[in-house]
């Protein structure tokens, strides 16, 4: 099985400020639940739930590119 290195935090949020735009990535994150984390961004961020595994939910529930995946 290969391993994937995570995805350092400053990386997530350049993803989110990609997709979302700069000032919206961080609304978004504060105020949109995610279905299969069933909380926020910041929340996941908060509990430590992986920035992958938060970004993976990010991307099921945007259509982000798959160049971003």
């Amino acid at each position: 099985m290969r391993q994937t290195a995570p995805v350092r935090l400053t990386d997530f949020w350049e993803r989110m400020e990609e997709v979302f735009g700069a000032q919206y990535a961080h609304s978004w994150a504060h105020d949109m639940v995610l279905p299969p984390l069933g909380c926020t961004v910041d929340q996941a961020i908060a509990a430590g739930v992986d920035t992958k595994d938060v970004w993976r939910a990010v991307c099921a529930t945007t259509d982000v590119p798959g160049t971003l995946t």
